[in-house]
């Protein structure tokens, strides 16, 4: 179970880099949790931008599998997994999720316009962060 859930956790940061860490901060509270939060908001905001490169572009590319290790890595520490083998389903999870969001929201834009498409992909993230940090 704990390396579905950093797989997850993983897929969260694919179609978001910071959601994932900031939902693993905001289940210890304290300074990281308020800083992580600030950087989602700020990514929602940002991502709606028409100038802002594709999530499969440098650098966002190697951003997200890395954000996609170390909230596997936490998940595996915190439920007394290997750490290491969490970390690497955390990267395969954020490669599904960066190409799979992308794919999604293109299809989206199509469908309903890009910020709406922007919107409805941050809801799926945070639900996603929620389902796995409570699991």
């Amino acid at each position: 179970m704990t390396l579905l859930l950093a797989f997850g956790i993983g897929f969260v940061t694919g179609l978001r880099s910071m959601t994932g860490l900031a939902a693993l901060a905001l289940t210890r509270g304290g300074a990281w949790a308020v800083i992580m939060s600030i950087a989602a908001v700020g990514e929602y905001v940002v991502d709606v931008l028409p100038n802002v490169p594709s999530r499969t572009r440098f650098p966002s590319i190697i951003v997200r599998p890395v954000a996609g290790a170390i909230a596997g890595w936490f998940i595996g520490a915190w439920h007394g997994e290997s750490p290491e083998a969490a970390a690497v389903f955390g990267v395969v999870g954020a490669v599904a999720g960066t190409f799979g969001g992308h794919a999604a929201r293109l299809a989206a834009i199509k469908a309903i316009g890009a910020i709406p498409a922007a919107i409805a992909e941050d809801i799926v993230a945070i639900v996603l962060a929620a389902l796995v940090v409570t699991r």
